[in-house]
């Protein structure tokens, strides 16, 4: 079995992942840089791949040298917490709570204003990673959209928070769909979904004649549909309370249900738990 990266390895792909260069990546660290250039390639032995590529313009990363230096964030970030968590955990005030980049200006603002005794720590990821930290215990809960379409790993469970639906966003100056079998022909439709349904819904606008263009994130997609006066498919719960003067909300021109799911261990912190039926009823989740 290859033994583990050291904490020193693991900053130094690091370093070389942000400065683009081996010899800045060793000075920040004070090593020489022949040391580094070793490490890196007794890493890449273990690894057996390429983590960069390398010449006389400095070192970028590789798909393999990427996802390890992702990987090496990850680590080091709970490090960085390793004194903290343990004292704030004593207290029973801390949790650490996470979220997709969409809904996190919805979720955090109502967590932390309608449980004031809890210390959240916020976080934003895609769902799949908040899914692994939860199961490997440095995340106490995820919010997630798309927990009923993986499978989840052994240590994380999932409960049903509540039901979401698309929605036409219609901002001023849009013009309404038309009518027939093709009611947004040729109509350029932003939308954004928290599932993993972007191509299903991608077909099904193109099936009612519309022109498709996927925002890659909610707020993305409104100022798109906001720039250029068109239609956006969004999620209900999104805008719900965020529309502008002159802007509203109307039925979408098919039914697409989405799932917010809270990602737990088997035994999940009780004062969320609790709290699930009126953020249920704050998110207008059916």
């Amino acid at each position: 079995m290859a033994s583990l990266p050291s904490v020193e390895d693991l900053r130094l792909v690091q370093a070389v992942a942000r400065t683009g260069a081996v010899g800045t990546a060793a000075r920040e660290l004070r090593i020489s840089q022949p040391s580094a250039s070793q490490r890196l390639a007794r890493l890449e032995r273990r690894c057996g791949t390429k983590l960069f590529d390398r010449d006389t313009r400095g070192a970028r990363p590789t798909p393999a040298g990427a996802e390890f230096a992702r990987r090496a964030d990850h680590i080091l970030s709970h490090l960085e917490e390793v004194y903290d968590a343990p004292r704030a955990a004593a207290a029973g005030q801390r949790l650490v709570v996470g979220t997709f980049a969409s809904l996190a200006p919805i979720l955090f603002p109502v967590l932390d204003a309608d449980l004031p005794e809890l210390e959240i720590q916020q976080q934003v990821d895609h769902g799949h990673f908040l899914v692994e930290r939860v199961a490997e215990g440095t995340m106490d809960a995820a919010f997630i959209a798309i927990a009923e379409q993986m499978t989840l790993p052994r240590g994380a469970v999932h409960r049903r928070v509540g039901r979401d639906e698309l929605v036409l966003f219609v901002p001023p100056g849009a013009r309404p769909p038309g009518r027939g079998r093709q009611p947004l022909k040729n109509r350029p439709i932003a939308f954004s979904t928290y599932d993993r349904g972007s191509e299903e819904i991608h077909n099904r606008l193109a099936a009612l004649g519309a022109l498709p263009r996927r925002g890659v994130t909610l707020g993305t997609t409104v100022a798109m549909a906001r720039r250029r006066s068109h239609l956006a498919l969004v999620p209900h719960t999104a805008l719900a309370t965020e529309l502008r003067p002159g802007e509203h909300l109307t039925a979408a021109p098919f039914r697409y249900r989405l799932t917010l799911s809270l990602v737990t261990t088997p035994t999940p912190p009780k004062p969320l738990l609790t709290y699930l039926p009126h953020l249920r009823t704050t998110l207008n989740l059916s």
